[in-house]
């Protein structure tokens, strides 16, 4: 037990220390949890924001930016800006596991619809215009003279 008097701050602090030097089978947490992920900590905040799937160089800039934090190393960051900071990427944004559920489920609608991008989802080609003729050997690797697709409304 850590005492009763401590204050919350003390608390978080002491949470912080243990997470970093917390082992799980041999492999060593190095890090802080920003929304379903773990950013490291010996990086500075604007590239270790990048670690979290759906947030890029421009976006992590502007995170800082909203917070009025300073490009720091993660490590260096108080209680109050890492809560902050956690609040605002978890409320305002679309990340990770959601972000991936979300695409997944979007391109299941497509294909549903039976559109050009569905289509073209389905057969595993490009969908956003490129060249076909030279190009995307490794996608039109596996694929045969006649798609499944096809093969169904020949038969």
């Amino acid at each position: 037990m850590l005492g009763l008097r401590c204050s919350v701050g003390t608390l978080s602090d002491v949470g912080h220390r243990l997470l970093q030097t917390t082992t799980f089978h041999g492999i060593r947490v190095q890090g802080i949890r920003v929304g379903s992920a773990e950013i490291p900590d010996h990086k500075r905040i604007a590239v270790s924001l990048q670690s979290i799937y759906g947030i890029g160089r421009s976006r992590a800039r502007q995170i800082l930016g909203e917070l009025n934090i300073d490009n720091k190393l993660t490590r260096e960051l108080t209680g109050r800006e890492l809560m902050a900071l956690r609040e605002h990427v978890s409320s305002t944004y679309v990340i990770g596991e959601d972000l991936r559920r979300c695409i997944n489920a979007d391109i299941t609608r497509l294909k549903g619809l039976q559109c050009y991008k569905g289509i073209r989802h389905e057969d595993k080609l490009p969908c956003r215009g490129q060249r076909t003729k030279t190009n995307s050997r490794t996608a039109k690797k596996g694929l045969t003279a006649v798609s499944e697709r096809h093969r169904a409304s020949y038969a």
